[in-house]
C-alpha cells in the first residue's frame, strides 16, 4: 500500500511537469515558426507529444534529484526547440517574442490550473462522498503541482543567465560588444545555474518571486 502511495505522489508530481516543459518547448516553436523560422517545424516539434520534448536529465532526473534532496520547489526542462533567429521577418522583435513564448505558455498553463482548481473546490461538496473521490483528489493534486511548477518554471527562465530565455531578451538591448560577451558565458550556463543551486541561491531567487505568485493563484 505505500509504495502505491509513493507511486502516486511521483504521478501526480511527474504529469504536469512534463506537461509543463512540453508546452514550454511547443510555443518556442509555434511562436519562430510564426516570425518566420521554419526550423522546429521541420524538425517535427510542433508537437504536444511530450516524447518528441523529453530530456533525461532535465525532464526527468533533475526533478527526481530536487524532490529526493527536500528541495522547496520542483521545476526541469525539456529538449531546447531548434530556433533559427536569422530566419525571422524581424530579428529583435523575433528573439523578443520567441523567448518569452515559452515563459507566457507557463504563466497561462498557471492561471488555467488555478481556474480549474476553484471549479473543482466550489462543487466539493457534490463528489465528495462519490466513488470518484479518490480521481477528484489525484486531479486536485495535479493542478496543485501544475500551478506550482509553470510559477517556477516561468520565474526560473526569466533569470538573465544564459541560455535561460530571460538572458536573451536581455541580450537583445545590450550593445553589440557587451551582448557578444554575455552570450559567451551560455557554454557555462549549466555550471551556474548547478552552483547556485548547490548554494541554494537560485531557490532563494524563486521563492522571492513565485511564492506570491502561487500563493496568489491558490487563493491563500
Amino acid at each position: 500500500m505505500s509504495l502505491d502511495i509513493e507511486l502516486n505522489k511521483w504521478v501526480v508530481m511527474l504529469v504536469p511537469l512534463i506537461l509543463s516543459v512540453t508546452c514550454h518547448e511547443v510555443a518556442h516553436g509555434y511562436v519562430a515558426y510564426k516570425m518566420g523560422d521554419m526550423t522546429a517545424k521541420l524538425a517535427g516539434r510542433l508537437t504536444l507529444n511530450p516524447i518528441y520534448h523529453l530530456d533525461i536529465v532535465g525532464s526527468i532526473i533533475l526533478p527526481l534529484l530536487l524532490k529526493l534532496s527536500g528541495s522547496p520547489f520542483i521545476f526541469g526542462y525539456a529538449k531546447p526547440v531548434p530556433v533559427n533567429p536569422y530566419n525571422f521577418h524581424n530579428f529583435k522583435k523575433g528573439t523578443i517574442y520567441v523567448s518569452a513564448a515559452g515563459v507566457t505558455a507557463n504563466f497561462i498553463l498557471a492561471v488555467l490550473s488555478a481556474i480549474i482548481l476553484h471549479i473543482f473546490i466550489y462543487f466539493e461538496k457534490s463528489w465528495a462522498t462519490t466513488l470518484l473521490k479518490p480521481i477528484i483528489m489525484d486531479l486536485l493534486y495535479m493542478l496543485i503541482n501544475s500551478i506550482i511548477i509553470n510559477s517556477v518554471l516561468a520565474v526560473f527562465n526569466l533569470i538573465p543567465i544564459p541560455p535561460l530565455d530571460g538572458s536573451r531578451i536581455l541580450a537583445i538591448f545590450l550593445p553589440d560588444k557587451i551582448r557578444e560577451s554575455f552570450n559567451s558565458i551560455e557554454r557555462f550556463g549549466l555550471i551556474i545555474i548547478m552552483i547556485l543551486l548547490a548554494t541554494d541561491s537560485l531557490n532563494k531567487v524563486i521563492n522571492f518571486f513565485a511564492t506570491p505568485l502561487i500563493d496568489f493563484l491558490l487563493g491563500k
